[in-house]
C-alpha cells in the first residue's frame, strides 16, 4: 500500500538544473510538445470511454429496455458523480503526481466499459456508469495543472483552448466509431459463396468494449509520458523562462493548503460567478448534445443510421469554436475571456432555437449547419469560463481546486440536462427544452459580465484579495 501511495506523490525537482541556454531551449520545446500531446491524447480517450452512449442513445435505450425517464436519471447520476468527483479530484491533483493521477482515472473507467454493455438491471447499470464517471473526474484537474506549469500566462488561453478541443475530438471520434460499429453490426456480405452476417460475431455492445481497450492502452502510455512540471526535468519555471508575469498571485502568507483553498477559491466571489455561469453553460452543452439524436429520431423522424454521423458534427465544429475563442482572447484582449464569452453566448441564444425550428430530414444541410453552430458557440464559453478564466482569478497553488470547483458546478448543470431535461420534455415538450437552453445562455452572459474587470490585471485582484 505504501508503494501504491508513493506513486501519487509529486515528482521531485531535478538535482542538477540545466544551465546551457541552448539545451534548455531544446529541452523545453521537446517536453512541451510531449506533454501537450500526452494530455491531449489522454483526454480524447477519456471521452471515448465516457461519451459513447449518447451517439447511440436510441439503440442503447431500446436494447437496454429503459425509458426516457430512466435514461435521463442515469445521466443525472453519472453527471452528479462526475461533478462532485471533479472538485475532490481538483484538490487532490494540486498535491499529487499528475502522471499516475490522470492515468489511473482513465484505466478505471476503461475497465468498467469492458463489461458495461452486458449489464441488464437498470440500477446496477446506473451505479456502474456513475462509478465510471467518478473515475472520469480524474482527467481534467491534473491537465489544468499541467497547462499552468508548462505554458506561460501570455500564451495560456490559446494553448488551453487548443487542448480543450480534445473533448470535442473525443466526442466526435467516438460518435464516428459508434456509427461505424453499428453499420458493421448490421452488415451482410457473401464470401466464397457463404453469406456472412456480422451480427453473429459482434453486437452493439462493441461501442463499449472497443473504447475500453483503447483507453487501457492509452493509460499505460500516460504513465510513461507525463511529467509534473519543468523543474522535474532540470528546467526553470515556465513564467520565469518566458519572463512574463503570471496572472495569478504567488501566495506567501498562508500556512496550509486549506487556508489557500478558503481564501482564493471558496471565498473568491469571481470564482462563484463563473461557477454558477458554468451550470447554465453545461446545461446547454449536454441538453443539446445528449438529447439531439433522440429529438431527431422521435420528433424529426430521421434515419437512425445517419444520426451518429450528424451527432459528430456538433463536437467537430465545436472544436474550432473553442480554439478560435482562445486565440481571440490572447490576440485581442491580452488573455481576457469575458468579451469573447459574452459574444459567443449572444450568438448561442439564436442558433439553439434555430436548430429546434429548422432541423429535419428534408433539411439535412440546414440541420448540419445548426448542429455545427451550436457546437461552435457553446464550446468557446465551455472551454474558457471554467478553465482559462478561472485560472486568471485565483492563485497558482489552487488552480486544480478552482477548476475542479467550477467543473463541479458545471456538472450540476449536466445533471439538470438529464432528469431535468426529461421533466421539461414531458411537461412542455421539445420546444420547452430548447427555450430553456436559450434562457440559460442569457443568464450565463450576465454572470460572466460580472467578472469583466476582475481579470484585467493582477494588481486589481491583489486589492480584492
Amino acid at each position: 500500500m505504501n508503494k501504491l501511495v508513493s506513486l501519487f506523490k509529486p515528482m521531485s525537482d531535478a538535482q542538477l538544473p540545466l544551465t546551457d541556454e541552448q539545451q534548455i531551449k531544446k529541452t523545453f520545446r521537446k517536453m512541451r510538445i510531449k506533454m501537450f500531446f500526452a494530455m491531449y491524447l489522454g483526454y480524447v480517450m477519456y471521452y471515448f470511454t465516457r461519451k459513447n452512449i449518447a451517439p447511440v442513445a436510441n439503440v442503447f435505450k431500446e436494447q437496454a429496455g429503459i425509458t426516457i425517464a430512466q435514461y435521463g436519471l442515469m445521466g443525472t447520476i453519472a453527471y452528479g458523480a462526475y461533478g462532485v468527483g471533479k472538485f475532490i479530484s481538483g484538490m487532490l491533483a494540486d498535491r499529487c503526481n499528475l502522471r499516475f493521477f490522470m492515468a489511473t482515472g482513465l484505466f478505471l473507467s476503461s475497465v468498467i466499459n469492458l463489461f458495461f454493455g452486458f449489464i441488464h438491471t437498470f440500477w446496477i447499470m446506473a451505479f456502474f456508469w456513475g462509478a465510471s464517471n467518478a473515475a472520469q473526474s480524474m482527467g481534467f484537474p491534473p491537465v489544468s495543472r499541467g497547462l499552468v506549469t508548462w505554458f506561460s500566462s501570455k500564451e495560456r488561453a490559446t494553448k488551453w483552448t487548443l487542448w480543450s478541443s480534445a473533448h470535442t475530438v473525443g466526442t466526435a471520434g467516438v460518435a464516428i466509431l459508434a456509427g461505424a460499429l453499428l453499420l458493421l453490426v448490421n452488415a451482410k456480405f457473401t464470401l466464397f459463396g457463404h453469406q456472412i452476417v456480422m451480427a453473429d460475431y459482434i453486437s452493439w455492445r462493441s461501442v463499449f468494449y472497443v473504447p475500453g481497450i483503447l483507453g487501457i492502452l492509452t493509460s499505460l502510455y500516460l504513465m510513461k509520458a507525463l511529467i509534473d512540471k519543468p523543474e522535474c526535468c532540470g528546467l526553470p519555471a515556465v513564467d520565469k523562462y518566458h519572463n512574463c508575469e503570471a496572472p495569478t498571485i504567488k501566495t506567501k502568507d498562508e500556512q496550509s493548503y486549506w487556508d489557500i483553498l478558503k481564501k482564493y477559491v471558496l471565498k473568491n466571489p469571481y470564482v462563484w460567478y463563473l461557477s454558477i455561469a458554468y451550470i447554465f453553460i453545461y446545461y446547454i452543452r449536454f441538453a443539446t448534445l445528449d438529447w439531439s439524436t433522440i429529438f431527431l429520431s422521435d420528433v424529426k423522424h430521421m434515419d437512425a443510421g445517419s444520426l451518429p454521423f450528424l451527432y459528430s458534427i456538433m463536437p467537430l465544429i465545436g472544436m474550432f469554436g473553442g480554439i478560435f475563442g482562445g486565440w481571440a482572447a490572447d490576440k485581442f484582449f491580452n488573455g481576457r475571456c469575458s468579451p469573447i464569452n459574452i459574444g459567443f453566448l449572444i450568438c448561442l441564444v439564436f442558433v439553439v432555437y434555430g436548430f429546434y425550428l429548422f432541423s429535419g430530414p428534408q433539411n439535412i444541410p440546414v440541420t448540419a449547419f445548426f448542429l455545427g453552430a451550436v457546437g461552435f458557440f457553446v464550446d468557446g464559453p465551455q472551454n474558457l469560463v471554467g478553465g482559462v478564466q478561472v485560472s486568471r482569478i485565483t492563485v497558482k497553488e489552487s488552480i486544480g481546486a478552482a477548476c475542479g470547483f467550477s467543473g463541479m458546478f458545471g456538472y450540476f448543470g449536466a445533471m439538470l440536462s438529464g432528469s431535468g431535461a426529461a421533466f421539461i420534455i414531458k411537461h412542455w415538450g421539445w420546444q420547452g427544452l430548447y427555450a430553456s437552453c436559450a434562457i440559460s445562455a442569457f443568464i450565463s452572459m450576465l454572470l460572466v459580465a460580472l467578472v469583466w474587470n476582475a481579470e484585467k490585471a493582477p494588481e486589481h485582484r491583489k486589492k480584492k484579495a
